[in-house]
């Protein structure tokens, strides 16, 4: 136990944002550094308690609070292979993460949580500036050769478990650069795209080769893939989005995120030099009040929008933990990114019945507030009457969620769906011989933590597959209290 007292002594404590002023001139990291002594003190507040809910907590299975024990003691390069045991990228999920480990956490039932993620953060940011993160790469070879379809976060941790498992491992990308959503989806003010470079650096010393620009249903077939390799693993996202088939959605300037973020990306990154739907002087209205709404909204607050609005059709959630959602669980509670900070409004209750246009472009949109009503039959919305009001938009930004992945990926294959649109696996993650799948893909739209964590299960699945066994580690299933398999 790092401080059998600090959890007494010190008070939570997270990463400064820089002043909201200075953030909103350019696409930097929203965070400033923490000293030392601060993290010190965040690590010391770790109780040691006698069952470490956080790692139920955590779908890594993250072993928080051993380095936790480490940090306080200063022993940095055991706290980064602590933390490399058993995530791949914590550099990711210490930007990324919504930190449901911290939810879990034994302190948080009468107090403020530990600060997980922070220290998380700090070690693998000490290890890589102190030259601690090598790659590995002098393993037996195996011969087996295994293709990875998807450079996100589920791809790359199945990847770099593959290849350190002796496999040849070709990563194929439909994108110009690899790292799917982490490159082009996530905006730079939450992670700059060097981060991700810096990753990409050592999985390419590893050994592992980033094949791009090729769509796998149009630029190659997957059952020829499946013919040249010894093992495919699908790992392409849930990338179809949800819309909103009402009146108006066919006029220009509504677009669905995915399709705006990404060139704000490239935008920031100079790979181009204006955004074709950028929100410079303009209303906006955001569609959709979760983290895809919320990097929207830091978005276009950089570009200069007139004003922006973010909708939910939700009610407005309380500000602390509700009875419904009891400590370990993940609560449901207002949230306030660091976007949410940097101005605009938020609505609740609230359901778009058409869009107003002039001239073929939207102007506008037309909203009913709506009443949640628990059935017997489900959840359902219901208008209250006299409610309906008008906002003025020159831009509507669509982020209600995504309905499963792009079914071109598998055509001409056995790989079947189920009934929420996602890639059908038996228990040994498999669609039919030799094909695998993780990720999003899988299970859903779901959190970065979730995708390396799925991306290390179906790495033991496939090396199992080719060699009969394994040695690959793989996180524990919360629900089944066994290895995710």
């Amino acid at each position: 136990m790092a401080d059998p007292r600090g959890f007494l002594k010190y008070q939570r404590s997270t990463a400064p944002r820089r002043p909201v002023e200075l953030r909103l001139l350019d696409w930097k990291e929203v965070y400033n550094p923490i000293s030392p002594d601060l993290l010190y003190q965040q690590a010391a507040r770790c109780m040691d308690c006698g069952i470490p809910f956080c790692h139920n907590g955590c779908p890594l299975g993250n072993l928080i609070p051993e380095w936790n024990n480490l940090v306080y003691k200063e022993e940095f390069e055991n706290a980064i292979a602590s933390l490399h045991a058993t995530n791949n990228f914590p550099e990711f999920t210490g930007r990324l993460c919504p930190a449901p480990c911290e939810s879990a956490c034994v302190l948080g039932i009468n107090d403020e949580p530990v600060s997980i993620e922070l220290i998380e953060k700090s070690i693998v940011e000490h290890a890589f500036e102190h030259g601690l993160v090598h790659p590995v790469d002098n393993v037996p070879q195996t011969g087996k050769s295994v293709a990875v379809i998807g450079s996100g976060p589920s791809g790359l941790a199945a990847a770099q478990q593959l290849r350190r498992a002796g496999h040849l491992v070709d990563v194929y990308e439909r994108a110009d650069k690899p790292g799917g959503l982490l490159r082009y989806g996530i905006p730079e003010f939450k992670m700059e795209k060097w981060v991700l470079d810096r990753r990409l650096n050592q999985l390419k010393a590893e050994g592992i080769t980033f094949i791009c620009n090729v769509e796998v249903g149009k630029d190659v077939f997957l059952n020829d893939l499946r013919s040249d390799y010894d093992a495919v693993v699908l790992c392409v996202g849930s990338t179809v989005p949800r819309d909103i088939n009402i009146e108006g959605r066919e006029l220009e300037g509504i677009y669905q995120a995915m399709e705006f973020l990404p060139l704000a990306n490239k935008v920031a990154n100079k790979e181009l030099l204006f955004h074709p739907m950028s929100a410079n002087d303009k209303n906006v209205i955001i569609i959709g009040g979760g983290d895809t709404g919320a990097d929207c909204l830091g978005t276009v607050h950089r570009q200069g929008a007139k004003s922006v609005t973010q909708l939910e059709i939700m009610p407005e959630p309380p500000k602390s933990r509700p009875q419904s959602t009891p400590w370990p669980t993940w609560p449901t509670i207002l949230r306030i990114s660091s976007a949410h900070e940097e101005g605009g409004e938020r609505m609740f209750s609230k359901s778009t019945k058409k869009f107003i246009g002039e001239d073929g472009r939207v102007k506008g949109l037309v909203l009913v507030e709506v009443e949640q009503q628990v059935t017997d039959v489900g959840t359902q919305f219901v208008e209250i009457e006299g409610s309906t009001t008008v906002l003025a938009a020159e831009l509507v930004l669509l982020a209600t969620g995504f309905l499963g992945p792009e079914t071109i990926v598998t055509q001409g294959t056995q790989v079947n769906t189920d009934m929420r649109h996602n890639f059908q696996m038996d228990a040994n993650w498999m669609a039919q011989d030799g094909i695998f799948a993780a990720g999003d893909c899988r299970r859903g739209q779901s959190l970065i933590v979730w995708a390396i964590a799925e991306g290390r299960s179906v790495a033991r699945a496939v090396d199992r597959y080719l060699m009969g066994v394994t040695d690959l580690p793989a996180p524990i299933d919360t629900k089944t209290r066994a290895l995710a398999l």
